[in-house]
């Protein structure tokens, strides 16, 4: 997994756990730290979160490299 795909992932989970927040509790956290859903620095989070969401969308089909090992064969004794 590269660094963008990384990072990629952290900003996904952050979106993850904010929509967790604004559907149990109403309480959206990106626009309580960075001053309300119309600020500039929040519309940025918002769509760095986004775009996040979109690069990760790779992720989702390629191909696990566990499930693509081959079995290493069994030895007799």
């Amino acid at each position: 997994m590269s660094a963008i795909q990384r990072i990629a992932l952290v900003l996904t989970i952050v979106g993850a756990i904010n929509w967790g927040l604004i559907g149990f509790f109403q309480f959206d956290l990106v626009a309580a730290i960075f001053g309300g859903q119309g600020a500039a620095l929040s519309r940025i989070i918002y769509g760095l979160v986004g775009i996040a969401g979109i690069i990760n969308l790779g992720l989702l089909f390629k191909p696990s490299t566990a499930v693509a090992r081959e079995p290493e064969p069994r030895t007799t004794r």
